[in-house]
């Protein structure tokens, strides 16, 4: 049996069909999905079907990129939310700097390549993107704190989003080991990088990219890790394995996730699913 654990089930993508999604889930052997919140009124979509179906359950959070539009106090209505039995986690949080402000403002017409030129030749307008960046990245920190601070608070584990933001990102979670646990979901970095995570006590996740063919590195991590130290996820609807790539993704196709690292380590995917899934039910405790 395994457990998708990370979707976003209230994504209007899974509208049409999803009590199908869901029985294709249970075929495949995927008993029970963890649907992710992305912001406060995702989040509470994501109970709302955590109460509805019994093997659905909800994390709860504010994603990094949703900062400019969270309004001034997320913390107050998630707490709220974390009452629900049905949420096992907070998240997804962290920080993500893949497009800054100083990106955005190349909308104005200009490609990103001229504006990038432009600012070069422009201090004026390389500082002004600066500022604009560096309160970004504050805003994005304060609200990853403040989840964090949540999450020790209601004694809860974290789903940790993180792009182009590794330094940042350990250093913001490094005072809070021992307190709290984190998965780094949609793990694709280095074997140094994952050594990193689990010293800290966290853990990593995989998606589908374990599948492609430019996959290679992140299958090979996934087959060096202890069988502990990482779970399988599809971040549906994203990133589909093959053969579905270019396609919707959805939590059946976390079986193609465990078949393609069982494959690397040289083991049978029931021995996959009983390692992940054991690790998957400690961390997110899903009984409360």
């Amino acid at each position: 049996m395994l457990i998708d654990t990370h979707a976003h089930l209230d994504y209007p993508d899974f509208a049409p069909d999803f009590d199908d999604v869901l029985r294709r889930a249970a075929d495949a052997g995927v008993t029970r999905i963890i649907t992710i919140g992305t912001s406060v009124e995702s989040s509470r979509r994501a109970v709302d079907l955590a109460e509805k179906y019994p093997n659905v359950f909800a994390a709860i959070g504010v994603h990094p990129t949703y900062v400019e539009e969270s309004g001034e106090d997320v913390i107050t209505p998630l707490r709220e939310l974390a009452q629900s039995s049905r949420v096992v986690a907070i998240g997804e949080t962290g920080l993500d700097y893949h497009s800054l402000p100083s990106v955005e403002l190349a909308k104005d017409g200009k490609t990103t390549q001229v504006f990038v030129k432009a600012l070069q030749t422009s201090t004026e307008e390389q500082l002004e993107a600066e500022i604009h960046d560096g309160a970004y990245k504050s805003k994005q920190a304060s609200l990853f704190e403040q989840q964090l601070d949540l999450a020790t608070e209601l004694g809860l584990n974290v789903v940790i989003h993180q792009r182009d933001a590794w330094d940042d990102t350990l250093q913001i979670i490094r005072p809070y080991s021992g307190r709290l646990r984190g998965v780094f979901h949609c793990f694709g970095g280095t074997r140094e990088q994952a050594d990193d995570v689990l010293a800290l006590g966290h853990l990593v996740s995989f998606t589908g990219i374990v599948t492609f063919k430019n996959g290679a590195p992140v299958r090979e991590i996934a087959a060096q890790l202890s069988l502990g130290d990482f779970m399988v996820e599809t971040d549906c609807p994203y990133l589909a394995p093959v053969p579905f790539r270019g396609k919707r993704c959805e939590p059946a196709h976390t079986r193609l996730v465990a078949e393609s690292i069982a494959t690397a380590r040289g083991i049978s995917v029931e021995e996959l699913a009983r390692a992940t899934t054991h690790t998957a039910e400690s961390f997110f405790r899903f009984v409360r």
